[in-house]
């Protein structure tokens, strides 16, 4: 009997950020006796593990064969944003139940991608069940070390420069390590209505009147909705200037939110006057994408304590939590 022909020239493409199509080229001989395709998909970590199994036995997903391309979705908790290996052979099943195998194709390497808007929405919903009620505030600030703020002034010219956001948050979040911003913070303390005094990020605020980040000329973006494995959660939004580099890139990625109506950061007028509110039961990080020069607030050192316990740099995203998860790849 003939050898079944093995796939070769694999193409993928329509990637999503947990599906994609893969199509190949095979030789005609014995084309016909193809009954069944095995697709072996692997975390490009573990790439080397399909060439050492036996050809005949049946690997993480047996498919009728059907017309290329073929979409493959549901049948792995495919992760966006990760590299995985695929390699293909084809399959004959026999009277018995048994598959006669080709040899293996060439691993192939490619990456999920980012969530779309569809999947950012989704989040966005689960976001807006938690949020609460909304409380009044007048600054941002943003908490850093004194030594920033010096290095900031002797090199910026005073200006605080928008750098790449770290990977913290969900995983398939399309601004980190993309979006380029300086993080804000807004949320007070419900007694006092002020910003609290304690902050895991150092002992000088910066502070700045919520009008020169927030305006009819910011556009605002959600961006993730996260936990750490922990009961608080946490809500990024982006404050981006109209047409801005950064207003650009949101627009594409990001569902924009109405500055005045939302559940999260309302911009309203009041008697001629801008009036500013939070949401009370989420932790609010606010990414601002222009640079922010520090004569438009004031720099000063805060009484409180540094709380390292509550940073977010680089944080991990509770996968089990099924407040801030969507049913798509982790």
């Amino acid at each position: 009997m003939e050898e079944l022909p093995v796939p070769h020239n694999i193409k993928i493409s329509n990637i999503t950020c947990d599906s994609f199509k893969i199509s190949w080229e095979m030789d005609s001989k014995s084309k016909d006796r193809i009954t069944h395709y095995f697709i072996d998909l692997n975390k490009k970590e573990n790439k080397n593990s399909n060439k050492f199994k036996h050809k005949d036995v049946p690997t993480k997903l047996v498919a009728k064969a059907v017309p290329l391309p073929m979409t493959v979705r549901g049948h792995w908790f495919l992760s966006p944003r990760t590299e995985y290996t695929v390699a293909v052979q084809t399959a004959s099943k026999q009277v018995d139940g048994d598959y006669v195998v080709s040899e293996w194709s060439e691993i192939i390497e490619f990456c999920t991608a980012d969530y779309s808007k569809v999947h950012l929405t989704q989040l966005l919903e689960k976001a807006e069940v938690i949020a609460g009620r909304m409380l009044k505030f007048s600054v941002f600030y943003r908490n850093q070390h004194k030594e920033y703020f010096d290095y900031i002034r002797e090199h910026h010219g005073n200006a605080m420069q928008p750098s790449v956001k770290d990977n913290s948050g969900s995983h398939g979040s399309p601004i980190s390590g993309k979006l380029e911003g300086i993080f804000f913070s807004c949320s007070t303390e419900f007694n006092t209505g002020k910003p609290p005094q304690d902050s895991p990020y150092g002992r000088y605020r910066f502070e700045i009147a919520a009008e020169k980040l927030f305006n009819p000329n910011t556009n605002l973006y959600f961006g993730d909705f996260y936990c750490m494995y922990t009961a608080y959660h946490y809500v990024i939004l982006v404050l981006a200037p109209v047409g801005s580099p950064g207003d650009e890139f949101c627009k594409q990625r990001l569902p924009q939110l109405n500055s005045k109506d939302n559940k999260f950061l309302t911009c309203t007028e009041e008697d001629g006057v801008l009036v500013y509110h939070h949401a009370q039961d989420v932790i609010l990080e606010v990414i601002y994408t222009d640079p922010v020069d520090l004569s438009l607030g004031t720099v000063a050192e805060i009484t409180g304590h540094q709380l390292m316990s509550l940073s977010t740099a680089n944080a991990k995203k509770d996968p089990s939590c099924k407040t801030c998860n969507i049913s798509v790849g982790r």
